[in-house]
């Protein structure tokens, strides 16, 4: 069955809007309105519209992980057992905090994660001790980062 995508349009004002927020989300609606010419209160109601249509999906602080000690970035692929251990797999990475992200994917893996931890060491120990022991894992396969060189949303 094709699911159907549902898209939005917006125009030049809300794009002013989206840029805005998209480069420093905690600039004040009212410094907003005068750059983009309209009332704080016209800006709140596209606001609501944007949030109300699914285009925009919350607002986050982003915490520097190295700061607390994290290096160690590394993507992991994962090989099941069985296809249909998917669900009990993801429940179990769920419990595990280091994993950030969590993809079901095509291609050789059946899931791909997105890991942190604070050294090689601790990878080393989250893979053997904390993945790899759960049930359905038939094996994994790492890399790790060693410089992020793009991060971005998609352009407005």
């Amino acid at each position: 069955m094709k699911q159907k995508t549902k898209t939005i349009t917006i125009d030049g004002i809300d794009k002013k809007i989206l840029r805005a927020l998209t480069t420093d989300a905690r600039t004040p609606i009212l410094e907003i309105a005068r750059n983009v010419g309209i009332s704080g209160a016209a800006i709140h109601q596209r606001l609501k519209k944007l949030e109300k249509s699914k285009l925009l999906d919350g607002s986050k602080f982003i915490i520097n992980s190295k700061v607390l000690g994290y290096s160690t970035l590394a993507f992991v692929g994962i090989y099941l057992d069985k296809a249909i251990d998917n669900d009990d797999v993801v429940r179990a990475l769920k419990r595990i905090p280091e994993v950030l992200e969590c993809h079901y994917t095509t291609g050789n893996y059946n899931i791909f994660i997105k890991l942190l931890s604070l050294d090689n060491a601790h990878l080393m120990q989250l893979l053997n001790n904390d993945i790899q022991t759960i049930n359905g894992v038939l094996r994994t396969e790492s890399l790790i980062s060693l410089d992020q060189q793009i991060d971005r949303q998609i352009s407005i």
